[in-house]
């Protein structure tokens, strides 16, 4: 899990998601190719 690109407790979205240090999100991009990505992030303080 440490591998994982972090996102910072204090970013908007994952204040509005109730998200806990710890915590990996899902976030869903479209995509040209693809039609829709999935990225993980690491909830760090």
């Amino acid at each position: 899990m440490r591998d994982l690109p972090k996102i910072k407790l204090t970013d908007p979205a994952v204040k509005q998601l109730n998200a806990n240090e710890g915590d990996v999100l899902e976030i869903t991009r479209d995509s040209a190719t693809a039609g829709e990505a999935a990225y993980y992030r690491l909830v760090v303080k």
